[in-house]
Parts: C-alpha cells; sequence; structure tokens
C-alpha cells in the first residue's frame, strides 16, 4: 500500500469544459497515480448514454483510467444522476469496478459508506421521482434501442430541464436531509458516510458520526484524501497551484 486512499466525485466532465478535463489528467498524473484506490462517486460526466457512445474524448479518458489501473491503482465507480448509463463494457475498458449506491465497505479497517448522495435529497420529490424512472432496469433498457443520435439530442435536452430544475430549487430542498443521513447510517452501521452531489463540500459532525461531502470541480481538482490511520483530508487544489482546507463543523 502506499498510503492513502482518493474520493472524488462531480467533475461533469465533457469536451466544452476542457480546464475541467486538464485538472482531471493532472490529478491522475500527480496524485492518484501513488494513491493505494481511487473512488469515483457519480456525475464523472456531465451526460453518458450508453457505452456505444465511443467518441474520442470519452476513449481518452477510458485510456487514462485503464493507464492508472495498470499501475496498481483499484478504481472504483458509483453512479451519479448524471451517468447512471455507465455499463459494464465501459467498466471493463477503462480498469474500474462498479459499485451500488449506496455502497458500506471497510477501507483500512474503517466501517465507510459510500453513495453519490442524490438519494438523501429526499425533499426533492421531482428528483426522487426522476431517480425512480431512470434508474429502473427496464427503462435504460429501452433507452439503449433508441438511435444514438436521437438520445443525445434527449440527454440535451434532460440536461436543460436540470438545469431550469435547480435553478429554482430552494438551497434547502437541494441538500441532504438530516433524517435521511441518520436513517442510512445506522442502518449500514457506518460512522462515516462520504458523498457527492449537492456541490457543498464540508466534513458535518452528525448523529452517528462524520458526514464529508465532496467538492464539485468547477474551478478546482476536489478530493478526499484518507490515510491509514483514520485522517482525513478534504482539499480543493488548482493546476499546480496551492491546496486550500474545505472547512469542517467543530
Amino acid at each position: 500500500m502506499n498510503g492513502f486512499t482518493l474520493f472524488i466525485s462531480d467533475l461533469h466532465l465533457q469536451q466544452e469544459t476542457p480546464h475541467i478535463t486538464q485538472n482531471f489528467i493532472h490529478f491522475l498524473q500527480n496524485k492518484a497515480t501513488y494513491a493505494d484506490a481511487l473512488y469515483i462517486l457519480g456525475d464523472f460526466f456531465e451526460a453518458w448514454i450508453g457505452d456505444d457512445d465511443r467518441t474520442p474524448y470519452h476513449q481518452d479518458i477510458s485510456a487514462r483510467l485503464s493507464a492508472l489501473a495498470k499501475q496498481g491503482v483499484a478504481i472504483y465507480f458509483m453512479h451519479g444522476n448524471r451517468d447512471f448509463m455507465i455499463g459494464k463494457r465501459f467498466a471493463k475498458q477503462s480498469g474500474f469496478t462498479l459499485l451500488s449506491d449506496p455502497c458500506s465497505l471497510d477501507i483500512y479497517g474503517l466501517r465507510i459508506l459510500l453513495s453519490h448522495g442524490d438519494l438523501l435529497c429526499t425533499l426533492d420529490e421531482q428528483h426522487q421521482k426522476y431517480r425512480r424512472i431512470v434508474l429502473h432496469p427496464l427503462f435504460q433498457k429501452t433507452i439503449l434501442l433508441i438511435p444514438l443520435f436521437l438520445r443525445r439530442h434527449i440527454a440535451k435536452k434532460l440536461r436543460q430541464q436540470s438545469q431550469q430544475h435547480h435553478r429554482y430549487t430552494t438551497r434547502d430542498i437541494g441538500d441532504v436531509t438530516p433524517k435521511a443521513v441518520d436513517a442510512l447510517m445506522q442502518q449500514h452501521q457506518s460512522p462515516l458516510l462520504i458523498h457527492g452531489h449537492t456541490h457543498r463540500p464540508r466534513i458535518h459532525t452528525v448523529k452517528f458520526g462524520k458526514r464529508i461531502v465532496l467538492g464539485a470541480w468547477h474551478d478546482n481538482a476536489a478530493y478526499l484524501q484518507l490515510f491509514p490511520n483514520g485522517h482525513f483530508e478534504l482539499t480543493s487544489a488548482k493546476i499546480d497551484g496551492p491546496v486550500s482546507a474545505v472547512p469542517a463543523d467543530q
């Protein structure tokens, strides 16, 4: 073991935001390559319409992940609400293991609960309805029967609707609810929950332990670093720039 594990989410990778792609490449080459494992907790891509959408951009990202895996870094991927269609074909090609949401596992002897996070936003009823539909296996099988060019059009429309929804969603409705957090942590008997989705990075003290929210990659490379002794650091770093700490509850 090299001595640390990394967690990231909400990169929303796409060709239209090359600065985020460059931050990710820099992160792979200068941070992730030294890790024991990398956990990607959803919304890695801005949109994913099927593993048959083999664009040069997607192939390049896949090749970079595969290269990292071949260096001995274990890579794990959890679907988000943007890239829930990523399947076994892309996973195999990229060298990562797919995880269910939520997922409870032991890392360095710590019981850790992982989630993308949107399942905890129970006050956002519109999103929860959307989530139930798009995660249904029958829906996903049906979508894959639609020609690729039409799926691209549908994905574009869905992104526009999502942006409009978030524009008019209040802060409380768009965040996780304490009741849902407590219930999930109690169910899995885990003192540490790590998730993304809300784009509000912070380390929270909650009823059953700690809740760590991963940051989005709008401007900086945002990641959580976990060490074997149980110490963790939630940071945000500009490419080739200084690292800044993310606030924690007192």
